[in-house]
């Protein structure tokens, strides 16, 4: 993966292992330097190494499935890609929250 390194996704719960969680952590934070969204993982697909659940902010904000091959084709209005957050280091979904 282009957005996320494989040391980094070998790291991330696999999708359904923190479903009990009541506060999982966020792992990873992508965005869009040209627009106004942003996604957090907390789990990552090891089977099929693309599908992520995490927190989505955009439209509006919520909990869902995203794939990482389609975040790797979008392009913000300025026509920039999607980045990973290099300063972003794991923390609750509730701290996340409330940031937003």
């Amino acid at each position: 993966m282009k957005l996320i390194p494989e040391h980094i996704l070998q790291n991330i719960p696999n999708l359904y292992e923190t479903e009990d969680i009541k506060d999982p952590i966020c792992q990873v934070k992508l965005f869009t330097p040209d627009a106004d969204w942003t996604w957090y993982v907390i789990e990552y697909s090891k089977e099929n190494k693309d599908i992520c659940y995490g927190l989505v902010k955009g439209l509006e904000t919520e909990l869902g499935y995203f794939s990482l091959k389609e975040l790797e084709k979008i392009k913000g209005s300025f026509g920039l890609p999607i980045e990973r957050d290099f300063s972003f280091k794991p923390i609750k979904l509730s701290k996340v929250k409330e940031k937003l």
